[in-house]
């Protein structure tokens, strides 16, 4: 081994060890993960949570260690008592969200799980100690509900689940 040559190139312990530190040092994100939901006539699902001023879209933040999908999933299910398989989700964007107000930066993704049976409506059951009410509104009730920011990624995310593809964005534009 030459002097050169770091020791962890060549002792696994060592190794553990660099990707140990490396892995304490580096920057940690905050993930979201909100989800496009439909009713049978088109129009989409916004939550009214009772912890911020405005109106989001269903879902919320990943836990530590837990894949978005998973935490969307998880969210849908705790806020609204709604079951859905990850076969059901298309991932329609990414949103990196510069750091604001007292928040480092975090990457949203947002799924697009595609129309709601009127049964699967039925079911929806709110969890008020989270959740105010919810309600199915077009898009353009739905973008003066939502903050800028966040009809940005929406619209972006429509756009891209259309067209099957996936939208990347910074703050909400491409």
């Amino acid at each position: 081994m030459t002097a050169e040559e770091p020791l962890y190139k060549r002792d696994p312990e060592a190794w553990r060890e660099h990707l140990a530190e490396g892995n304490a040092k580096q920057a940690r994100k905050r993930v979201g993960a909100d989800a496009i939901l439909r009713d049978a006539d088109g129009r989409i699902l916004l939550v009214d949570p009772d912890y911020k001023p405005d109106w989001d879209l269903p879902g919320g933040m990943v836990e530590a260690n837990e894949p978005p999908l998973d935490g969307l999933l998880r969210e849908l299910n705790e806020e609204l008592s709604l079951q859905l398989d990850a076969s059901d989700l298309t991932l329609a964007c990414v949103d990196w969200v510069s750091p604001h107000g007292p928040w480092d930066d975090s990457l949203m993704f947002i799924f697009d799980a595609g129309r709601l049976s009127p049964d699967q409506v039925a079911r929806l059951e709110p969890d008020l100690r989270e959740l105010r009410r919810y309600s199915f509104l077009s898009p353009d009730e739905a973008r003066h509900r939502l903050r800028p920011y966040v009809w940005l990624r929406l619209e972006a995310a429509l756009k891209a689940a259309e067209s099957q593809t996936v939208a990347y964005l910074h703050d909400g534009r491409s």
